[in-house]
């Protein structure tokens, strides 16, 4: 297209003169500032270029990254990426040569984006956001996005997203709110991560996570103090009843000290708590991976400890039993897949009780088929989604 072309096929020249019109009548003392402001919101915005390339990491892993052009600027966002994932996820693209990054590369996903995605993009209008997506979704016929790789869709909406918002004037989340239909958005409690076991931690603490939730915090900002208060006061606490050497971290950040009891971990938490002055106003969620220490119908609670593995089975009930006897003693508001995956029942089971929130994350798998099979049997009462791999509790 030449110069002439986009000018009339925009109507340019006619937008131009109502800016210099505009610009006389303001009396502004910067033209040209004036008039560039103008048509920056004269022009409607498209996406003009996509660039991705390849990144590390918070855990030193490979990730995608993408630059998102319109002509209102650049755009960028790359993709988070969870230990956690299944066959039943969307497939997180990685190029699979052992020799570089142990497999984990993400080269093809970028090449993708590059060659594939982006010729789709070009000249759409970034606000329009399902059917960005939707082009994307075209772009790969399988299930589970295989193709072009959930990783490399991802990274494209995300900045879309951005760039959507930044044509609108508003910020991200009012954005999102407005895609979703939502009026009067509310920003969720955050959960921070305390102690650290199971997988995610060399200790011998079966549970995967041990998190605090500010529920009693006003804003946003007292949230944040009040986590981070109580974690440094949780290190505190290890230190004097286990020296130094036992305040190290798991890959999520929590204190990973050498304990197995879970009512031990709990101590610790609680002392925190209340040394930071927060009892009534911070609760404990568990996030217990059950299906890392599931063998069989039973849970291995020292799974984590080889010289004791096998000795402390437990049965379907036995940890039913153990969750209503925590939930009295403990300020526990949430549990996070607290049997295996598959074992339907006793999830069902314990969310009949009502006696904390439960979450399905590896029972869910962010499946569009198993979310729905939870809905319609009441399985639990909420969710870890992965936006691909961004996980987000609702």
């Amino acid at each position: 297209m030449s110069v002439q072309d986009y000018l009339d096929k925009h109507m340019l020249s006619r937008k131009l003169e109502d800016a210099v019109n505009a610009a006389v009548r303001a009396k502004t003392s910067d033209p040209v500032l004036f008039i560039s402001n103008h048509m920056r919101k004269a022009v409607q915005s498209v996406i003009t270029k996509i660039k991705a390339r390849q990144i590390l990491d918070s855990r030193g892993i490979p990730t995608v990254e993408v630059d998102l052009h319109t002509n209102k600027g650049v755009f960028r966002a790359s993709v988070p990426s969870g230990n956690s994932t299944s066959m039943y996820e969307a497939v997180e693209l990685r190029d699979g040569d052992k020799g570089v990054y142990l497999g984990n590369g993400v080269a093809k996903a970028v090449k993708n984006i590059n060659d594939k995605i982006s010729e789709a993009l070009i000249g759409m209008d970034p606000t329009l956001q399902s059917q960005i997506d939707q082009a994307m979704i075209d772009l790969d016929k399988t299930e589970k996005k295989g193709e072009l790789g959930a990783n490399a869709i991802l990274a494209v909406s995300i900045a879309a997203c951005k760039a959507g918002a930044a044509e609108k004037e508003v910020p991200l989340y009012k954005h999102i709110a407005d895609l979703s239909g939502k009026t009067s958005p509310t920003l969720p409690v955050p959960a921070f991560t305390v102690i650290s076991g199971g997988k995610h931690a060399g200790s011998n603490l079966a549970i995967q996570e041990i998190m605090i939730l500010p529920i009693g915090a006003s804003k946003f900002e007292e949230a944040l103090r009040m986590g981070t208060e109580t974690y440094h006061h949780l290190k505190a606490v290890i230190t004097e009843k286990y020296g130094a050497h036992n305040c190290n971290v798991g890959e999520d950040g929590g204190f990973a000290p050498n304990i197995s009891s879970f009512r031990e971990a709990l101590d610790l938490v609680k002392e925190a708590i209340s040394r930071a002055g927060y009892d009534e106003k911070i609760k404990i969620a568990l996030d217990v991976a059950a299906t890392d220490f599931c063998i069989g119908k039973r849970y291995d609670l020292d799974f984590q400890s080889p010289q004791k593995s096998g000795q402390n089975f437990k049965s379907a009930e036995d940890m039913i039993d153990l969750y209503k006897e925590l939930c009295s003693e403990y300020p526990i508001v949430s549990i996070e897949d607290p049997f295996d995956k598959e074992d339907w029942e006793h999830i069902k089971h314990i969310s009949s009780l009502g006696i904390c929130q439960v979450v399905g994350d590896d029972l869910l798998m962010s499946n569009a088929k198993r979310i729905e099979r939870a809905i319609t049997e009441s399985a639990c009462n909420a969710l870890l989604l992965k936006i691909q791999d961004r996980k987000l509790r609702s």
